[in-house]
């Protein structure tokens, strides 16, 4: 099974950090990458709380609740599981000179996207096919600048969509409950 992890990623980094390689790319995934961090996920989320309507703050919520657990989620397997990133390992690899402290599997950006781009999706319909494609590229961005495997990316989709539909299906009800309890 090992094997055909190594396989996986060996096929898909090459294709992804080697053969789609341009100036314009280079550029755009460098910037692009960002949609996926920690600062522009939060403020998105808070926007949804903080400006929305009824509707919206209620997606924010779903998304806020999503993103602890996927990111609890995350940066415990990180941590357990201590994964080199694959410019510490591979040579040859175009890495932008992007240097991380933490380790690579799963993605933190890609379980992040993907948790606020799920409950987007399961909320909003009409966005799904976008916003999920918006998260797919954010995965794509971390394998092209060389901080992740593309294994890495597939567990932090596996992650953060998991991690919103399980909140959606069997957590949100009792959290909007909850909030409509306190009344900010």
């Amino acid at each position: 099974m090992r094997n055909i992890f190594k396989k996986f990623d060996k096929v898909f980094i090459e294709l992804i950090n080697e053969k789609m390689k341009t100036k314009f790319l280079d550029r755009f995934m460098v910037k692009f990458t960002n949609m996926g961090s920690a600062v522009f996920i939060s403020a998105f989320t808070f926007l949804l709380l903080a400006f929305g309507d009824k509707e919206t703050r209620r997606i924010g919520i779903e998304s806020a609740t999503t993103l602890a657990i996927s990111q609890t989620i995350t940066y415990s397997l990180k941590s357990l599981l201590g994964r080199d990133r694959p410019y510490n390992v591979l040579k040859n690899l175009n890495t932008f000179g992007i240097k991380l402290k933490d380790y690579s599997f799963p993605s933190g950006h890609t379980s992040a996207s993907f948790s606020v781009a799920t409950v987007v999706a399961i909320n909003m319909p009409v966005l799904s096919i976008f916003v999920l494609a918006l998260a797919l590229l954010v995965g794509i961005s971390r394998v092209y600048l060389g901080v992740h495997y593309p294994t890495d990316v597939v567990a932090g989709i596996v992650v953060g969509a998991g991690s919103a539909l399980i909140v959606h299906l069997f957590l949100i009800s009792h959290i909007i409950e909850l909030f409509s309890a306190i009344r900010f």
